[in-house]
């Protein structure tokens, strides 16, 4: 859910807050909370909780108490206390809704009691935005460092007190590093105090945060909290490929996501038999070769004759394994797949070939050929017009020698005329 500041303008591009990952109304940002008290008011005599929710950086939060009475709300900027100075932050969350998350979360009200000093300055907002500009090329050179003393370690992100006083490296590792010399190196270059925390692969990916292979954000950086363990059964169940490109997240391990549906596939898999189960017939002894859970159908095939599969349904599959038990044979697989006719009828017959995929491409024609049958058409209409003038020049020569021949010779004297 995106603030109104996110949205496009009138040429089609994107605004944005620009306010460079701290958005003013909190709905961008990550494990955000939609409070939907906010527009309800307190009975009469109860006044409000005093705890407010406080984000920094890559969606770390914390709860602290209004001891000043300032009037809050979700998106003022913060000035909180630290172990040694103060620190900058945002208020994600205020009212009831923060009495819920802290008792969710188990967080000790009594003995961390951290107060929030004051509403930051522009001061603080502007030194607490020239230590954030100073955090990406500090993790390029902090890498360099760790790389150069050959440790076996990843530094993920660096993380700056709002005070500019203090560093927090947040690092991955397989093993235990030891990072003392590496830190005298950091606090001689980087001139400030270092802390070093050590997060898992799960942890990491949620807070640099990224897009899955379901074209979607990352469910660790945008609602998911709690990191349960994933194992390979997972997929099994599912019937899944065991391909660790697929199975595994940006972090390296098994997606959280083969969690979400289990439940529904083993509650699934409690009426099917077990696929190592043999069924005995006169026949012979058939294995089964594959399942379709929500169907609710198997597919066996007989000892010798793999190629061949022999569709029943679970309880067809259970009733031959009750008489098995009974130590009994069926005749056949055959007359049980016989009573699943496969329904082949189509409702919906493409004719037009709309649905085609290639329908828009045109067929890639031959040049040479489509250029010869140009040629013949321009060809022959001129042979025809020559024969029409040569016919016709030969039907007026031979008229005219008929006309000759039937004129007759003035020059000649008539034979009779001469007589008389």
């Amino acid at each position: 859910m995106a603030c109104q500041s996110c949205a496009t303008g009138k040429d089609g591009q994107p605004k944005g807050c620009k306010n460079n990952g701290t958005c003013g109304t909190d709905s961008c940002n990550k494990l955000t909370v939609f409070d939907w008290l906010a527009n309800m008011s307190l009975p009469n005599g109860e006044e409000p909780f005093d705890w407010v929710e406080v984000r920094f950086k890559n969606g770390r939060k914390h709860y602290y108490k209004n001891t000043e009475n300032l009037t809050l709300s979700i998106g003022d900027i913060v000035a909180t206390q630290a172990q040694s100075g103060h620190d900058i932050g945002m208020v994600t969350l205020t009212g009831e809704l923060v009495r819920v998350q802290i008792k969710r979360k188990k967080v000790d009200t009594k003995n961390d009691v951290l107060k929030i000093y004051r509403k930051a300055s522009q001061k603080d907002i502007d030194i607490w935005s020239e230590a954030r500009d100073r955090e990406e090329p500090m993790k390029v050179k902090a890498r360099q460092f760790a790389i150069d003393l050959n440790l076996k370690m990843k530094i993920s992100d660096i993380e700056f007190q709002g005070d500019a006083s203090k560093a927090t490296f947040y690092y991955t590792a397989e093993e235990r590093v030891d990072f003392r010399e590496l830190i005298k190196v950091y606090a001689r270059e980087f001139r400030i105090r270092i802390e070093m925390k050590q997060v898992g692969f799960r942890q990491e990916a949620s807070r640099l945060g990224g897009i899955g292979s379901c074209g979607r954000e990352l469910c660790c950086s945008t609602w998911l909290t709690d990191f349960r363990s994933v194992s390979t059964s997972a997929a099994r169940y599912q019937q899944l490929s065991l391909n660790p490109l697929k199975l595994a997240g940006q972090c390296g391990k098994l997606k959280c996501c083969l969690n979400y549906e289990l439940d529904a596939y083993l509650d699934a898999l409690k009426s099917f038999p077990k696929t190592d189960t043999k069924l005995y017939t006169e026949k012979g002894t058939a294995v089964c070769q594959k399942t379709d859970i929500f169907k609710g159908h198997m597919w066996y095939a007989y000892e010798g004759e793999w190629m061949n599969w022999h569709l029943i349904t679970i309880e067809q599959a259970n009733e031959i394994i009750e008489i098995n038990k009974q130590k009994k044979k069926v005749a056949s697989l055959e007359e049980y797949s016989a009573d699943l006719t496969v329904d082949t009828k189509t409702e919906f017959e493409n004719v037009v070939g709309q649905d085609s995929l290639t329908r828009f491409d045109k067929p890639k024609r031959n040049k040479k050929r489509k250029s010869n049958r140009n040629r013949n058409k321009r060809n022959k209409p001129n042979k025809v017009e020559a024969n029409s003038n040569t016919n016709t020049n030969s039907n007026s020569n031979n008229q005219k020698r008929r006309n000759k021949k039937r004129r007759p010779n003035k020059n000649k004297p008539n034979n009779n005329n001469e007589n008389k």
